[in-house]
């Protein structure tokens, strides 16, 4: 009696391996390394810091800037940039290699017909002596349905499928990025234009006032009252200020040729007209430094990275186990089409086709090997990326608070400069002090201009840098109070 309960058990034991095989995967899960963070940023006065909504889908991020010139250029860099449109072929490509190896989890099922006439040799070689061939002509039909499953029982196709997963993660991730890099990239340099287009504002003004003040010099001394080197120095100020008009207009026009080729356009064809439209300064709230894990698509693609390698190292790894593969067939065989799907033509097989390397050399190992090592330099390339995030983020808190105090004492500079230049005129004109006093003051004042035109620029370009390293747009809660006071840009500030 013993002997039957040895055969009832064995198929549930054989099942009960099998499942644990199946359970089994090669190749170590999946574990986002740990990385070192700040506990919070060192803002100075007056951030403070908030907790921004991840969760929450993020919005154009230029737009906050309020420039409508700006927010047409950015949709159409979105719809017309050629590196823009690589990244998403590439994420296209990402998704279709996850639909193959998704495939492979399921039976692939095919179906295969025959219809030939053919002769069979007389003079064929025998398989056996007392049975005498002799040359045949028939016809064969057939008609076979095929399934060709592999049994993942050590986890290759799933590994394969998990490293598909990732890497189309990344591809969307990178996408992010380059839309990301994207419009930061085309709103410095809208900026950069808008600060030229002042700062040839503040010239052009500056040689008004200069024409006015050669005028005055020529008619001084027509009049006798000076020599002519008031003349000659105030013409050679002018002619100096002058040859700042186009070594301005040059770089304007680098700007505009780089939104251009961002846009999609041929630069020939595309021209932004000068604007001295005010610029507001968003309110950019910062959260708390692992937040940047969460936001910034860079982070992101790096972290995918890990996951696509670690799961690589199961593929390889899953190489030292033999591979099983299931393959089922059905189908009908007769020489006679009447007869093609009668009983007598039915064939079919079942069977499990298993292979295994018993010796490589090391190839397997050095496979192995190899995909470890590659996982390894993703997971420094993902620590790297986070302490960049950390390291930008800082310098651009830093680089607001600097560049607004710099900013505000150069309003005073202007002022300070404008009373030195009423002065000097007012004692020239009145003979109590030579004219090269009026021309520094000239030059100071547009110096100071020129420079408060440089600071403001500056400010915008930092707060696209901020808000591209806190990985964009941000869905600020309404009973967040004002982290950063709104500073605007005009002609009237100059």
């Amino acid at each position: 009696m013993s002997l039957p309960r040895r055969h009832s058990i064995a198929p549930a034991l054989a099942l009960a391996s099998a499942l644990l095989l199946a359970a089994c995967a090669s190749g170590p899960d999946y574990v986002r390394p740990q990385v070192d963070m700040p506990a919070a940023w060192t803002p100075e006065a007056p951030w403070r810091a908030m907790q921004p909504q991840d969760a929450a889908p993020r919005g154009p991020w230029w737009e906050r800037f309020n420039d409508a010139q700006l927010n047409a250029l950015q949709q159409q860099a979105l719809a017309g940039n050629q590196t823009l449109a690589i990244a998403t072929a590439r994420l296209a490509q990402a998704r279709a290699q996850l639909d193959v190896a998704g495939a492979a989890q399921a039976p692939q099922v095919g179906i295969n017909t025959r219809a030939a006439r053919a002769r069979i040799s007389a003079n064929r070689p025998l398989t056996n002596y007392n049975s005498p061939n002799f040359a045949t002509v028939q016809n064969d039909f057939a008609l076979g349905l095929n399934v060709s499953y592999e049994l993942d029982f050590f986890g290759r196709v799933r590994r394969s499928v998990e490293a598909a997963t990732a890497s189309a993660q990344q591809s969307a991730a990178d996408l992010e990025n380059t839309r990301l890099l994207l419009t930061a990239e085309l709103a410095s340099n809208y900026f950069n234009l808008r600060e030229l287009d002042i700062e040839l504002d503040v010239v052009r003004r500056a040689i008004e006032l200069q024409r006015k003040a050669l005028e005055l010099a020529t008619a001084r001394h027509d009049l006798g009252a000076t020599s002519g080197l008031d003349v000659a120095q105030q013409q050679a100020l002018l002619d100096n200020t002058l040859t700042q008009v186009d070594l301005l207009g040059r770089q304007r026009a680098q700007y505009e040729h780089a939104i251009a080729t961002l846009t999609g356009t041929p630069a020939p064809a595309f021209s932004l007209p000068p604007s001295l439209a005010p610029i507001a300064l968003p309110e950019i709230p910062l959260g708390i430094p692992s937040d940047v894990l969460e936001r910034r698509p860079d982070v992101a693609a790096a972290e995918r990275s890990m996951a696509a390698a670690n799961a690589q190292i199961g593929v390889a790894s899953a190489a030292f186990y033999p591979s099983f593969m299931l393959q089922p067939g059905y189908g009908v065989d007769s020489r006679n089409w009447a007869t093609l799907f009668n009983a007598p033509s039915v064939l079919w097989s079942l069977g499990v086709s298993a292979s295994q390397s018993l010796f490589d050399a090391g190839r397997l190992r050095a496979g192995v090997d190899f995909t470890q090592a590659g996982y390894n330099a993703t997971v420094a390339t993902y620590r790297r990326t986070v302490l960049t995030a950390m390291q930008e983020v800082e310098d651009g808190i830093t680089g607001i608070a600097s560049l607004d105090r710099a900013w505000r004492q150069s309003q005073s500079a202007i002022a300070s400069a404008r009373r030195v230049l009423d002065i000097a005129t007012s004692r020239y004109e009145g003979g109590a002090t030579p004219y090269l006093d009026v021309i520094t003051a000239q030059q100071a004042l547009l110096n100071s201009e020129r420079q408060a035109a440089q600071l403001m620029g500056q400010r915008l370009l930092v707060s696209v840098f901020l808000i591209k390293a806190l990985g964009g747009d941000w869905h600020a809660r309404r009973e967040e109070t004002p982290l950063v006071q709104s500073k605007t840009l005009s002609s009237a500030e100059k």
